[in-house]
């Protein structure tokens, strides 16, 4: 019997069908394998996964394999974005023992919980010298049943290893300029100057990284920093990555050129970018940077919100079982939509690289070819009309599926990042889907006064939380808070980073964070994120929180906790940069702060709403805004407005830096030259 007909997974649904006996994640399965004397066989994957959909096609789907699965196994299947705590603790396992990981993630898995052996993808038949998942299937069942004792020393050393691996000791570096220069020179290093960004293919927008070397810039005036982070988001933009047609970011790209991407759109890459790209646009100045990230603001707006403000986590790469179909284009279709528009069809197809021949199996995935003049107004009307154009003929396409369930941790970096491109390239509708979408979340997923993972309609709001929801959220409400001013914002990040340090710090570890609330589901390890990877660790963000809740607040509690995190991984991160981008940023954000910027006056008086575009025209990683009338509960509730007045009736603005202010101005260019704007 498959149970995963009313599981609120979208992914976990794709498989109901299967013949599959699967169970969900829980006590259950564990208790039938412990009766029935035989293993775990634990998959893990996400909607959005190429090689998940292969191997459920060629295995899941297949009635002899299932029959072996079910007869010699009790399957488990888990939505790695609903359980990361089960994602991480299992993937450091199959990277213990393989040396790789990746999903579809299968582990095989004592009944007490222990792996034992694991892999990634195995396919129907032996090939590329792997072997079939039959064969596996049949090794692993002969091993259990022929070779127990090996079995479980094996499962035995695993486990101890996976506990250890969960240790973690401060290297003795202090968390100083030295180190951020250290680790800005080592990724500079690893930037690829032909192509952009890092390392060689498969390559991986690297975001975090991006905007840490944007941040050093700043501080340093650093040419390096800033070379390779403004080349690597050129370039990456540029390429098939980047959707020409409807805006935001596949996942990665397949090859060293950004050209042809893994299809699949992730919520959180695109928030990352979307913020990257923010600040390269402040930083820079350049028209392209802030197209970009208008784009994918767009992007987000339109095709990843739900109607209540909620934004969706992915969209496949596959359409009709064909992965990137519904984004490549044939030279023929191309052609008849763009002289459809009025176009010239010959301009048009050399400027995307469309050919006859295609660039992806025969058809063409739209890229630039050439540099585009920003500054052109009639090449910009002009290309707006074929992006249109080719937009309504897609439309008309079997669309990628949409995993439409809503992570709080995802929307925290979503909101944050809307939040702030909207006030720094004054698109207010930007603004105003970050506060729908906090609003969202105080409605849905808070319950009882705790907040939840995963919301999915129908299904409600679920267990359990993690560190992730809760940093990102407080991370985001923050940003959202400078945007609007609005009290409210504030007050639910210091409580959600109170939360943090009350049930997921680690006291033997000051400065770390597990995953997992203390009292939550046992599992074999209680995991911690160490390192940033496809979304920054829980640790990184809350020192980025805590350092910005210092600067409002005036509590040095917020300052100590910041400065434990950084202790604790800085000559980690001065090593091994793009494991490390958002504890990075974070590191230079206490290296560039505090720079306390408080406006008094109403936000809808235009010489306040002047002055708070002066604060966002550029990007200050050290600085932090509040913004309240004399005596409004911004006023009262602020410590860094206490005390502040209006001058001579006047709106003013307070600059303070490293604990020494400025005296106030009145006028928005005065503060703009306080803040070198």
């Amino acid at each position: 019997m498959n149970r995963l007909t009313n599981a609120s997974s979208p992914y976990l649904r794709q498989h109901a069908d299967n013949p599959v006996s699967w169970h969900e994640w829980g006590s259950a399965p564990f208790e039938e394998a412990r009766r029935r004397d035989v293993p775990i066989f634990l998959s893990v994957g996400y909607s959005a996964c190429h090689w998940c959909h292969v191997m459920a096609h060629e295995s899941f789907e297949d009635e002899a394999t299932a029959a072996v699965l079910n007869e010699r196994f009790v399957p488990v299947k888990v939505d790695r974005e609903e359980r990361p705590d089960v994602d991480s603790v299992y993937m450091d396992a199959v990277q213990a023992m393989t040396g790789r990981g990746g999903w579809p993630m299968s582990a095989f898995l004592t009944p007490e919980g222990v792996p034992f052996f694991a892999g990634t993808y195995w396919p129907s038949e032996e090939r590329h010298g792997m072997p079939s998942f039959t064969k596996v299937l049949d090794a692993v069942s002969q091993a259990w049943n022929d070779q127990r004792d090996q079995v479980e020393a094996s499962a035995t050393k695993v486990a101890e290893h996976l506990q250890q691996m969960q240790d973690v000791e401060a290297t003795g570096d202090s968390p100083d300029a030295a180190a951020s220069d250290r680790a800005a020179g080592v990724a500079v290093r690893a930037w690829d100057e032909r192509t952009g960004g890092f390392g060689s293919a498969p390559k991986f927008p690297q975001a975090m990284t991006i905007d840490f070397l944007l941040a050093h810039h700043v501080r340093t005036r650093d040419d390096g920093s800033l070379r390779a982070a403004a080349h690597s988001l050129e370039q990456m933009s540029r390429g098939g990555i980047y959707d020409h047609v409807g805006g935001g970011f596949a996942r990665y790209a397949v090859d060293e050129t950004w050209l042809v991407p893994h299809f699949e759109k992730m919520l959180y890459d695109n928030a990352l970018l979307l913020r990257a790209y923010t600040h390269a646009a402040q930083v820079t100045g350049d028209r392209r940077f802030a197209r970009i990230a208008t784009e994918v603001g767009e992007y987000l707006l339109r095709d990843m919100r739900h109607d209540r403000g909620g934004f969706y986590s992915a969209t496949d790469a596959d359409s009709e079982g064909v992965e990137g179909k519904f984004f490549v284009w044939s030279d023929d279709e191309f052609r008849e939509v763009v002289a459809g528009a009025g176009e010239d069809p010959d301009e048009w197809a050399a400027f995307y690289g469309v050919s006859p021949a295609g660039n992806f199996e025969g058809a063409s995935i739209l890229h630039e070819i050439g540099a585009r003049d920003e500054d052109d107004e009639d090449f910009s009307q002009r290309i707006e009309r074929v992006r249109t154009a080719l937009w309504k003929r897609r439309e008309e396409r079997v669309h990628p599926g949409l995993d439409d369930k809503v992570l709080t941790s995802w929307n925290g970096l979503a909101l944050g990042a809307l939040a702030e491109a909207g006030a720094a390239l004054e698109e207010p509708r930007f603004v105003e889907a970050a506060s729908a979408c906090a609003e969202f979340l105080s409605e849905e997923l808070v319950r009882d006064g705790a907040l939840r993972h995963v919301w999915k309609e129908g299904h409600g709001s679920g267990d359990p939380v993690f560190a992730e929801d809760v940093a990102f959220l407080a991370q985001g409400l923050l940003t959202l808070h400078e945007a609007t001013s609005e009290v409210r914002w504030l007050e639910w990040a210091r409580s959600l980073a109170a939360d943090a340090d009350a049930h997921f710090a680690d006291p033997a570890t000051p400065g770390s964070y597990f995953s997992t609330p203390e009292g939550g589901q046992e599992l074999l390890t209680r995991p911690r994120d160490l390192w940033d990877n496809a979304t920054p660790s829980p640790s990184s963000v809350m020192a980025d929180v805590h350092l910005r809740l210092a600067a409002l607040t005036g509590e040095p509690s917020h300052g100590d906790r910041a400065e434990a995190t950084l202790s604790l991984f800085a000559g980690r991160a001065s090593q091994v940069p793009t494991g490390y981008g958002e504890l990075l940023r974070a590191l230079e954000r206490l290296l560039q702060g505090p720079e306390e910027v408080a406006i008094v006056g109403d936000r809808n008086e235009p010489e306040v709403g002047a002055m708070v575009d002066a604060f966002f025209a550029s990007w200050r990683p050290g600085s932090v805004l509040a913004v309240g009338d004399e005596p409004d509960d911004a006023a009262r509730s602020i410590p860094l407005l206490s005390g502040r007045t209006r001058v001579d009736g006047r709106p003013a603005a307070y600059v303070c830096r490293n604990f020494a202010c400025d005296r106030p101005v009145t006028d928005p260019e005065d503060l703009r030259s306080l803040l070198g704007v």
